[in-house]
């Protein structure tokens, strides 16, 4: 029954809207599919990296160093202010470019697959809020007198799993061809709220003691 807890809190925590939410929104809308599944991508490989210091520890020798701990976060903060930014002033320039609805992937030609993947990478990973989201996670898995890492290792790939199938998933969604029409017309106010709310996220963070 714990496990199952922890699965469905997992569920909770990835569905939450958040900084990787928004990111993955705003390149789907702005670049497609693929641009957004890459991202997607590139936030599941940062569970992995999480995950990883959070098994051998690592993770709380961070949080028990407050200047380490607090440049990883100013890193994060700053990372997705400038995100933030670069959203808002591409909203504009964007705005009159192709004002027909294009296929999701009509635009894999363009783009280039690791810019997005790295974006969702430290969007993620410099986010020092996962970092303690999973320490306390694992702290509740990892059992000195029990099976040891085994539900460890099951529970970290069922995270990254979850993380690259819903991210995926809302890449598909907000590129199909059913909400194109819609979005098209609102998509200069939606990339500007995207890039609000990553200066938003990453301002919290930067502010938050």
């Amino acid at each position: 029954m714990e496990f199952i807890s922890l699965a469905i809190l997992g569920i909770l925590i990835v569905i939450s809207p958040g900084a990787d939410f928004v990111l993955v929104l705003k390149n789907s809308l702005n670049k497609g599919r693929t641009a957004g599944i890459w991202t997607a991508l590139g936030v599941s490989l940062a569970i992995c990296v999480h995950i990883s210091y959070s098994l051998l520890g690592i993770s709380y020798l961070i949080s028990q160093n407050e200047w380490l701990f607090n440049g990883i976060r100013y890193a994060g903060s700053a990372y997705l202010i400038y995100l933030g930014i670069k959203g808002i002033l591409a909203a504009g320039s964007n705005d009159q470019a192709d004002h027909t609805p294009s296929h999701p992937s009509t635009q894999q030609q363009s783009i280039k697959p690791h810019r997005y993947l790295a974006q969702g990478f430290l969007c993620n990973v410099l986010n020092p809020k996962t970092m303690l989201f999973f320490l306390s996670i694992f702290s509740q898995v990892i059992s000195p007198d029990s099976g040891t890492y085994s539900n460890a290792l099951i529970y970290g790939v069922y995270m990254i799993v979850l993380h690259g199938i819903w991210f995926s998933a809302v890449a598909m969604l907000f590129t199909s061809q059913s909400l194109q029409q819609g979005l098209l017309k609102m998509k200069k106010r939606i990339n500007q709220l995207c890039g609000a709310g990553l200066i938003g996220f990453g301002a919290m963070l930067s502010l938050k003691a």
